[in-house]
């Protein structure tokens, strides 16, 4: 199955040798996203902004598959604090109507730049 990478000017360059989106057939599987302010190359403060920057830096992946969040089946979220868990899950509700993709959290002992949460996802 050809997979195509997902790149759009909207978001930098990945640092690492991976995309921020793959096509492959009907699915589109996105790299997991930090809550990294893109206009700074910084990481905005706490969990609750992370998390709602995190998803800003989806959509526009999305955006440049040609897809919305509505089309998300599978949501990936990595907590390095467990006692987050209700912050993110309160900004995380804002970004999903029913019927809800399928999710998993797991905490995780560190993320890259020091970030509380990253969130990757499978959308159709």
């Amino acid at each position: 199955m050809p997979r195509d990478a997902i790149t759009s000017d909207r978001f930098p360059p990945s640092p690492g040798p991976f995309s921020p989106g793959v096509r492959a057939g009907e699915l589109i599987f996105l790299s997991g996203q930090i809550g990294t302010d893109p206009a700074t190359d910084q990481l905005v403060h706490g969990v609750a902004a992370q998390t709602e920057q995190a998803f800003h830096n989806l959509a526009a992946v999305l955006q440049a598959a040609g897809r919305t969040l509505d089309d998300v089946v599978r949501v990936g979220v990595y907590l390095t604090d467990m006692g987050d868990f209700g912050a993110m899950n309160e900004t995380y509700a804002h970004h999903f109507s029913k019927p809800y993709p399928a999710r998993t959290t797991i905490g995780v002992a560190a993320l890259p730049l020091g970030a509380l949460v990253e969130i990757d996802l499978v959308a159709r």
